[in-house]
């Protein structure tokens, strides 16, 4: 164990915070999941001469970023490199936090894209898509739990929930992009 490691792990857990943040965390991932189902029934209109037909690539660009800098961040904690690991995971955080705006953006201004593609493809595309947005919604609270746990110290929670929320935060951010590609020819 590196000696960067090993002082990070002397830290003393600070519970109370913990429990401040967790709340909190459960309040946002509650108001994310009601606006994620209400941005399919609103639809606000832009000003004229604007578009957000940009956003859908952005989207794609920034779910994949966030893709490697997971990856990234798993080398640095493999290799013992605390201060790295917490500054792309801060760095994940804020390109998922981008991502979800501009998503939310996009899809309350625009009607949904509907995939127009057929046979077996039309089937592996519904099932990263349907995937991908159950594990979404589920990772999101627990992707906050794990880097709350982190970041108040509490290592072993923390290591705890990282080995299946990892994966799972991982698996969204790569199947985002995906999905984005193979729906690509029947945006407007």
């Amino acid at each position: 164990m590196s000696s960067e490691r090993e002082q990070w792990l002397t830290r003393t857990p600070n519970e109370e915070l913990s429990k401040k943040l967790c709340t909190a965390a459960w309040i946002l991932s509650t108001a994310v999941l009601i606006l994620v189902v209400l941005m399919q029934k609103i639809r606000l209109p832009i000003p004229e001469g604007w578009s957000t037909a940009m956003l859908p690539p952005i989207h794609a660009a920034v779910n994949a970023t966030a893709a490697v800098v997971l990856m990234i961040s798993i080398i640095f904690i493999k290799l013992g490199k605390v201060e790295w690991h917490r500054a792309t995971m801060v760095a994940a955080m804020g390109l998922s936090v981008l991502f979800l705006l501009s998503y939310v953006a996009y899809h309350i201004t625009n009607d949904p894209t509907r995939y127009g593609g057929t046979g077996t493809m039309r089937t592996v595309y519904f099932v990263l898509l349907i995937s991908h947005i159950v594990f979404a919604a589920v990772s999101l609270p627990f992707i906050l739990f794990t880097f709350i746990s982190g970041w108040t110290n509490r290592f072993t929670t923390h290591r705890k929930l990282a080995r299946w929320v990892f994966p799972m935060w991982l698996y969204v951010a790569l199947t985002g992009p995906i999905c984005y590609l193979m729906l690509k020819p029947y945006y407007q």
